[in-house]
């Protein structure tokens, strides 16, 4: 029973530590609360040595399920606000905070436990986050303190396998102790320098030693774990820089002597595959390394022997390079891959570019073993090392997928388009045809040995070669058509296998490749006269392949949704490229293509029924949020005359917004807001017609508005801050256009009658419904008053129109707000509603909005 009680009064405790006394997290059980705003009348309960001398004695005595209470309480209690102390008294309770930590790392024994030691783990993390190392270095116990959590740290990393997870907390320890040190005032030694390069080296060879137990153990490689990978590694590269020299001494000497064992297993007669995984698991962390380090520099920090290390480093990995490749097509490692991958990237961040001189002495070393004497020697290198990839890793999607991926991140800016331009389609050396078909490179073919998901690879390819292709092509037409000779070629197999009894899989699997690299292909040409070379390219002949497709194939999303993307993408105006010249039909041409393959797909997809609950997305709601995104585009990009359809009875535009409704009646309101891509491309396109189309949404159904209104009313207390901004504009643009019309009515002009129809609907309508609007005021004021509202500008938007609409409600709803707080609050809350209303004016006008 005793163990219960201070089982309960320790939660008691934590709970009222961990509260968000100011109300500045969104989230109280995040982390991220790392300083707690403790009230100043506990003061005096901090200041008393023995309140932190309590919870430590409680550790040390109580069993672990509770001796983990006590210490997640004096995690808070190192999280104390700085402010509740003065500084004699600030550095006497970090006195006290440190003489604990001494104790616990001097008895050990209760660090056993996962739970105590993730814990103490934070409670470390916590003291660099609030006492700065300056303070820290001044306690009575710091160097013999400092010892015991290096010793702590080391022995914690050399047991990989045990809470995994807490040893961010003691990266983040050591990171921020480093980061600090060049701002340290203070004579007394911070001793960071003896132990830093211990802690880097206690990381590095203990992630060596943990790859023949998991691969002989079958345990869960570290490795496969990118994300917390990448995160440790971001901490230890900080971590590393303090005494750089050891760091790479040692890093240079683990790398040749696991480069040499791996080159002799290779060149074994009795070549053991075991060993050989073995040696690439480490190859690929000591690469991962390089790369975190290389990546690590910092130009106002670094030197020019660091330069030269780091060109030492780097001829390792360059080197490995070459033995990984002259085993192709034979053998691949994906680990040791990635791993290179990810040391081109960072090295191409650090040291390729004009953020930095050429005098570099990085590339000292390289020239002489390598012959790499410039950032475009290494760029040269970089094509080499991508071309193999994607000639002989066809089959490794992540592999490939990374590839891409780095050649996408250098295609964009200068200086890479001249140098990379010159070596695509210039340099001897490098022969790449710009006539690309699978014959050069396996994942762009469409044979059965490859998945239809390994296709998603071809965009991110296209938008590059494209982006390069647009260095210097200009307003060449031949050099265009030159380029796209490939999927010309494609589209007329095509189309004669449509024209033929044709086999659809073959149809269907080109298809797809040929809409994934068009969508590429279009993502990449921002300019006019690019945009209009493929839009002349494509109309009238291919867009029509594509509206067969979807006609045929609408069941299978694997073929839709890339020709649905594509013709979003199509229709995007982005840097204006759409603006076609005034003689131009090209952008309506555009408009009524897209609207037929929306309303075919519309009609299709509504054929299938009732769906199930795992097949309802992908097989419907994916492709119908591409189709909302694709209107959205049309109707936002400025390009079209929507008013000409009707002028000259082209029904292309009626025909859309019908299937924008019947699609929307066919989701259910919890479904628009319960898939995230479905909610963010309907409550935008929502957003537009009511801006620009009102005219549509009066003379909707009665049915169908009460479903829009629902929709937006579910919308405004959205979490997804995209979704609730577009609810409160498309609310405003509805109430402004009633409130205009009622304004309207009111002066009785007879030309204004054909508008006043249109308005005369919807008033209507609200007058037979007023409890709609009157909801979303409720829900509006409550959002303000009682929630954290984090888009209060565009809340506050419709609010204006909602009160005068609706003065009678507003005062019925002021009255039960008030009368729903304390009695001492009421004249505070009535004060704050007649400041709201104070000098308002009965318009909509934006100075009278914005009182």
């Amino acid at each position: 029973r005793q163990q219960s009680l201070a089982m309960q009064l320790l939660k008691l405790v934590l709970n009222c530590l961990n509260f968000d006394f100011i109300g500045n997290s969104a989230d109280e059980s995040a982390d991220d609360l790392c300083t707690v705003q403790i009230p100043t009348n506990w003061r005096t309960i901090f200041l008393e040595p023995e309140t932190l001398d309590l919870f430590f004695d409680l550790y040390h005595s109580l069993p672990p399920m509770l001796s983990q209470l006590a210490l997640s309480c004096l995690v808070q209690f190192a999280s104390t606000r700085r402010s509740l102390f003065s500084n004699p008294e600030r550095a006497k309770y970090l006195g006290n905070l440190i003489k604990g930590v001494k104790q616990i790392l001097e008895n050990p024994q209760g660090l056993s436990d996962p739970g105590n030691y993730h814990e103490f783990c934070r409670f470390l993390a916590r003291l660099k986050t609030n006492y700065q190392l300056g303070e820290l270095v001044m306690v009575k116990d710091y160097p013999e303190v400092i010892q015991l959590i290096a010793n702590f740290t080391i022995t914690s990393l050399q047991h990989w396998e045990f809470a995994p997870n807490s040893v961010h907390y003691l990266l983040t320890l050591w990171q921020r102790m480093v980061a600090s040190v060049p701002f340290v005032k203070t004579a007394e030694p911070h001793l960071l320098d003896t132990y830093a390069p211990e802690i880097t080296k206690a990381y590095i060879t203990s992630r060596l030693e943990c790859v023949p137990v998991v691969i002989r153990d079958g345990l869960e490689d570290p490795l496969d774990d990118t994300a917390t990978v990448f995160q440790q590694l971001e901490q230890l590269c900080t971590v590393s820089r303090c005494e750089y020299e050891k760091t790479c001494t040692l890093l240079v000497q683990l790398f040749d002597q696991n480069a040499q064992n791996y080159q002799k297993l290779l060149h074994s007669s009795s070549r053991n595959p075991l060993e050989i995984t073995v040696q690439e698991g480490r190859l690929a962390w000591l690469v991962y390394f390089v790369g975190t380090f290389v990546g690590g520099r910092l130009t106002y920090t670094s030197t020019d022997e660091h330069d030269a290390m780091d060109g030492e480093l780097s001829c390792r990995v360059f080197q490995l390079i070459s033995l990984m490749d002259a085993q192709l097509p034979q053998s691949s490692n994906e680990k040791v891959e990635l791993a290179i991958l990810w040391f081109l990237d960072q090295f191409r961040k650090t040291y390729v570019g004009d953020q930095l001189q050429h005098t570099s002495k990085v590339y000292a070393r390289m020239s002489e073993v390598l012959g790499i004497t410039d950032d475009n020697h290494v760029l040269e290198t970089f094509m080499t090392k991508i071309v193999t990839n994607l000639k002989y890793r066809g089959r490794c999607e992540p592999v490939i997928s990374r590839t891409l991926q780095f050649l996408n991140d250098l295609s964009v800016g200068y200086p890479f388009y001249c140098v990379w331009h010159n070596i695509l389609f210039e340099n001897k050396k490098v022969k790449i045809n710009v006539r690309l078909s699978f014959k050069h490179f396996p994942f762009l073919g469409i044979s059965d040995n490859y998945s239809l998901s390994d296709l998603r690879c071809r965009t991110v390819f296209y938008t590059a070669l494209t982006r390069l292709l647009m260095v210097d092509l200009g307003e060449d037409e031949d050099e265009f058509e030159n380029f796209m000779l490939p999927l010309t070629v494609s589209f007329e197999s095509v189309t004669q296998i449509f024209n033929s009894g044709f086999e659809q899989e073959e149809a269907k699997r080109m298809l797809i490749g040929l809409a994934r690299d068009l969508r590429g292909i279009a993502f990449a040409l921002n300019t006019k006269t690019s945009y209009t070379m493929l839009f002349d390219w494509i109309y009238p002949a291919y867009i029509s392949v594509l509206q067969r497709a979807i006609e045929l194939w609408y069941r299978e999303p694997a073929c839709t949704t890339p020709i649905l993307k594509l013709m979003a993408e199509f229709m995007q105006n982005r840097s204006q490229r759409l603006n076609f010249d005034v003689s131009s039909p090209n952008g309506i041409l555009l408009f009524r293509e897209a609207s037929k393959m929306i309303c075919t797909y519309g009609n299709q997809i509504l054929s299938l029924g009732t769906l199930s609950k795992d097949q309802v997305y992908p097989l419907k709601l994916k492709g119908i949020s591409i189709c909302y995104s694709a209107l959205k585009s049309a109707l936002c990009g400025n390009y079209v005359s929507f008013g000409v359809f009707k002028l000259y009875g082209d029904n292309h535009f009626d025909n859309v917004l019908q299937a924008f409704v019947k699609m929307l009646l066919s989701v259910s309101h919890s479904d628009l807001l319960q898939y995230r891509k479905l909610s963010q491309s309907y409550y935008p396109l929502l957003e537009c017609l009511t801006q620009d189309h009102m005219s549509f949404i009066t003379s909707l159904e009665p049915r169908v508005l009460i479903y829009i209104l629902t929709s937006i009313s579910e919308g405004l207390t959205a979490v997804d801050t995209i979704v609730s901004s577009s609810c409160c504009a498309s609310l405003d643009y509805i109430v402004t256009y009633l409130f205009k019309h009622l304004a309207k009515e009111g002066k009785k002009r007879l030309r204004c009658r054909e508008i006043s129809q249109d308005g005369q609907r919807l008033l209507h309508f609200m007058q037979q419904n007023p409890e709609v609007l009157q909801q979303m005021m409720s829900i509006l004021m409550n959002t303000i008053i009682f929630e954290d509202c984090r888009n209060q500008w565009s809340v506050s938007r419709p609010l204006l129109g909602l009160i005068l609409l609706n003065e009678k409600y507003f005062s019925e709803l002021r009255a039960t707000l008030i009368a729903s707080q304390p009695d001492n609050k009421h004249e505070v809350l009535d004060q704050c509603f007649r400041n709201l209303m104070e000098g308002v004016e009965q318009n909509l006008l934006v100075k009278n909005r914005d009182r």
